[in-house]
């Protein structure tokens, strides 16, 4: 839980050119980027490595698999509790790529939009365009290994994905295979194969593990214990590692502030046993601590950084997350119940066009996604499916409502004391639509602790269209649709939180500029999700890291030429770094 360090007690202080907080999306990218380079880079990532082999399945294992370390708790894990909302984050070297779902969409060319009106005041303006980004999305592509989901190969033609192939030809909607960052075959190019060894690039892995290929266990959202998950620890992390960069794993950032004669300073703690505290400083800042971390630590620190702008906080959105199942799902006959646990958690997307494709749709456009067993909602079904421990559900609603009085918005441990042993049920389809909410949400303070302020209000016209799009997907695979678990009620769950350090055009309209260097504090850079001045639409995971693939250009064209290697995107093209 984000609370203001008593004091910095420290017991060591060391300096570095660039130090990166978070190794999710946007830190991963900008390390590997500027150690390539020839800087001296540290990374601080508070939660630890998870190697494959290693990532929690029995239950007990599960239980202790959240972030809250008041409670204890250091695990994969971070769910919050706001007033509009409830996350789910990530902890854990390679941040949110540990549980995310492997889809790397790129946000559409129309849905980069200007002035676009805003409930209760303001515009939704990006300050870059598709065209600003396609190079760095074919960078951060090529490196996470980007390839569709090879549906006509034999061994991988699952039932899930033709019954969304289905449903999207007989309701007339767009179908898609999305790029996933998985590995199908050894090598790239090569062909696909069930649980093969894949070869590793030349700059190694930080885990030293062998790793395989994809065996459709539909595991990719509680980690990829087969390694073919091409999570940020494989690639971006291993080949700044490989480049000089330390990565040090359970430190967490406490606080930033800028250091005298130039730079910053950084406070954190280690979760290592010790309980040590450090100071860092360095000449260059990268925020990347996750749209919750980021703000967190922006807002903490804005009497040490005078002139931040007002639009710290603003412009929280959920990505338009919505949750829904399909029960008794069956395939195209309607007589066998569609198995979705075999697959990647996520392998196929139905697109719902925006008013601004100029198609002539009305509405903000959307995606709906198939999801699998078991995927990052597991943990929630087997609440709900609790049978006779009312004991426990009790509890957990009593800890809800404590949560509302107290405004102790990290629910980790509840949710971990939750957890039974109950058995899931192979007959749900999850879908998981998202899409262009009303980016109007705010973040601030309540006692030291974060909050949001947010509501789904605004997004209403959003949530109904993607709900009645999913209930026509539901009728003709002869299902019923059913919202989230009763437990959590009617409120919205969201794995997206975006926004919070927007950036625009000028400090009156965003925190930083479109390169993400926060307006008035040279050198402090914001490169995760609370830099997005709105909704991706698509998934946001490769927006995000193209947005710092970006920065990290920016920010090296600025450097004097004998203060780094190669420059610019030269070092991109060094073909050693080039997965094999």
């Amino acid at each position: 839980m984000p609370v203001d360090p008593a004091s910095t007690g420290t017991t060591s202080t060391d300096t570095a050119d660039v130090v990166v907080i978070g190794s999710g999306f946007g830190g991963a990218v900008a390390a590997y980027r500027l150690a390539a380079a020839g800087l001296s880079v540290v990374v601080l990532e508070r939660g630890r490595p998870y190697p494959p082999g290693s990532f929690p399945r029995s239950p007990a294992e599960m239980s202790k698999a959240f972030w809250d370390p008041e409670a204890g708790l250091y695990g994969m894990y971070d769910v919050w509790s706001f007033g509009g909302c409830d996350s789910v984050v990530a902890s854990g070297l390679g941040g949110g790529s540990l549980i995310y779902a492997n889809v790397l969409l790129r946000k559409d060319e129309r849905w980069f939009v200007h002035e676009e009106p805003v409930a209760g005041g303001g515009h939704e303006s990006w300050p870059v365009t598709r065209a600003d980004l396609d190079p760095h999305y074919d960078e951060v592509e090529r490196m996470l290994g980007a390839t569709a989901y090879p549906l006509d190969h034999p061994a991988y033609d699952v039932p899930k994905t033709r019954a969304m192939q289905d449903a999207a030809a007989e309701l007339g909607l767009e179908w898609l295979l999305p790029p996933l960052a998985i590995g199908f075959s050894p090598w790239p190019g090569g062909e696909p194969g069930i649980g093969l060894p894949i070869a590793e690039p030349s700059y190694g892995n930080v885990h030293g593990v062998t790793r395989r290929t994809c065996r459709l266990c539909g595991e990719c959202d509680i980690g990829c214990n087969d390694g073919a998950k091409n999570s940020l620890d494989h690639n971006y992390l291993s080949a700044a590692r490989h480049h000089g960069a330390e990565l040090r794993t359970s430190h967490q950032a406490r606080a930033i502030r800028p250091r005298a004669g130039g730079g910053y300073e950084v406070s954190y703690l280690r979760h290592d046993g010790t309980g040590a505290k450090g100071v860092i400083g360095c000449d260059r800042l990268v925020l990347a601590a996750g749209t919750y971390g980021t703000s967190f630590l922006l807002l903490k620190s804005r009497s040490r950084l005078p002139g931040l702008s007002g639009a710290l906080g603003t412009r929280f959105s959920g990505n338009g997350d919505l949750l829904t199942f399909l029960l008794r799902a069956k395939d195209r006959s309607l007589t066998r119940p569609i198995n979705a646990s075999r697959g990647p958690v996520i392998t196929s997307a139905i697109r719902l066009a925006d008013g601004a494709d100029g198609t002539g749709e009305s509405g903000r456009g959307a995606y709906i996604q198939e999801g699998g067993y078991p995927a990052f909602i597991d943990w929630l079904v087997e609440g709900a499916d609790v049978g006779g421990e009312l004991g426990r559900v009790t509890r957990f609603v009593a800890e809800r409502l404590r949560a509302r009085v107290t405004r102790d918005t990290n629910l980790s441990a509840e949710v971990a004391g939750l957890m039974g042993d109950g058995e899931l049920s192979g007959s749900s389809l999850p879908l998981l639509g998202m899409g262009r909410d009303v980016p109007d949400g705010e973040l601030r303070l309540r006692g030291g602790r974060l909050d949001v302020e947010w509501s789904a209000r605004a997004s209403e016209e959003h949530f109904d269209r993607v709900r009645a799009t999913m209930r026509r997907i539901a009728h003709v695979l002869g299902a019923e649709h059913s919202d989230l678990p009763a437990w959590l009620g009617k409120r919205v769950i969201t794995v997206h939180p975006l926004g919070g350090a927007p950036m625009g055009r000028h400090p009156g309209e965003g925190v930083c500029d479109s390169y993400g260097e926060v307006f008035g504090h040279p050198g402090l850079f914001v490169a995760d999700g609370a830099a997005l001045p709105g909704p991706v639409g698509a998934n946001p995971s490769l927006t995000i890291a193209a947005l710092a693939d970006r920065m990290s250009t920016r920010l090296l064209e600025r450097l004097p030429a004998a203060t780094r290697r190669g420059g610019g995107r030269a070092e991109m093209s060094v073909e050693e770094d080039r997965p094999a």
